[in-house]
């Protein structure tokens, strides 16, 4: 019996002053949910991070993770590039998600 594929989530919040947060998920939804109503207590919620303005899907945790990592590691203006590929306006991409 074939495996049913899992979807996994590498996603970049900010909130209105500009703060980034990189994440990782298998439920992109529920997450930014989670985070915009400050279910998830630390960074995200001491800060203000709700709006989701960039994401990336693929079938590996393993490759989800590395890229979290790649992402984290990199510098703010490399984030801030890689957002503008897709998200030019910085726009909350969260009702592309939900219905």
């Amino acid at each position: 019996m074939p495996r049913s594929q899992r979807s996994y989530f590498v996603y970049i919040l900010s909130s209105d002053r500009g703060v980034l947060y990189v994440g990782v998920t298998n439920e992109l939804a529920r997450r930014v949910t989670e985070h915009k109503q400050d279910l998830v207590k630390g960074f995200t919620s001491r800060h203000g991070v709700h709006r989701l303005v960039y994401f990336e899907q693929t079938e590996d945790i393993r490759s989800a993770i590395e890229r979290e990592k790649q992402i984290k590691a990199w510098r703010r203006e490399k984030k801030l590039a890689l957002i503008r590929e897709t998200n030019p306006k910085f726009e909350d991409l969260t009702d592309t998600l939900l219905p």
